[in-house]
């Protein structure tokens, strides 16, 4: 199974350090750290591989990254455009994107956004991204190179709400002041580990094995405890 995924001997995972649940950077060394990360190492261990790390800004880069032959696997929410070219496992990870807006503006609920008029700063190629361009008939979708940067760019744009994944938002929205998160969810993100289809049904069949072992092992909660990461939980296995 090694030569399937590690082809070159070698195990190129694609990180998005765009997404705060799924990775980050090490203020002390550097690296990317995080439960994507650690579920790479843990699959390159068991491949009896060496791992690289191709890390990038944002989940459109990521799936980028896999689509191009840059990286042999990634971690991605499920969504059935990326799913055209990648092998989904089920999710290890559920995470809930949200609405942003300034404490002064009129729109109260998930209903008032997609409206004529409105403008919705999203991440570019991010599954919020994919989800709303599907989703939403009147309001207009203004797209931002990165995740991370789309609260600023709300901000200096004057755009009417941010979408994004709700811990991110809130980091910035304490950050910033003034602002506040809509009350209810508008998707729930369903985060997976992926390899090209190309790779074949095995690759696929034996990355969704190793995902469900991860997560009815405790690896996941446990990488999630150990990087401080609230507000996601692990997915069961009917999610």
């Amino acid at each position: 199974m090694a030569a399937v995924f590690a082809p070159g001997g070698t195990l190129r995972a694609s990180i998005n350090l765009g997404n705060p649940v799924l990775a980050m950077l090490d203020p002390t060394t550097g690296k990317p750290v995080g439960v994507s990360v650690d579920l790479a190492t843990e699959l390159a261990k068991r491949l009896g591989v060496r791992l690289e790390l191709v890390a990038v800004k944002s989940a459109g880069m990521s799936v980028e990254n896999v689509n191009q032959n840059k990286a042999d696997i990634g971690f991605f929410a499920i969504d059935q455009k990326r799913g055209q070219e990648i092998a989904f496992t089920k999710p290890y990870v559920l995470i809930e994107g949200f609405y942003l807006v300034r404490d002064a503006s009129p729109i109260m609920t998930n209903d008032e956004v997609d409206r004529s008029g409105v403008t919705v700063a999203v991440g570019a190629g991010s599954a919020y991204d994919l989800f709303l361009t599907r989703e939403l008939h009147h309001a207009t979708l203004v797209r931002i190179p990165t995740s991370p940067a789309v609260v600023q760019s709300f901000l200096d744009q004057h755009l009417d709400v941010a979408a994004g994944v709700k811990q991110q938002l809130e980091h910035d929205a304490a950050k910033t002041g003034g602002l506040r998160i809509l009350n209810q969810r508008f998707m729930v993100i369903r985060q997976a580990m992926g390899v090209p289809k190309a790779r074949g049904d095995e690759a696929a069949a034996y990355l969704s094995k190793f995902v469900e072992d991860m997560k009815a092992s405790g690896f996941v909660a446990a990488s999630l405890a150990r990087h401080r990461i609230a507000g996601a939980e692990v997915a069961g296995a009917d999610d």
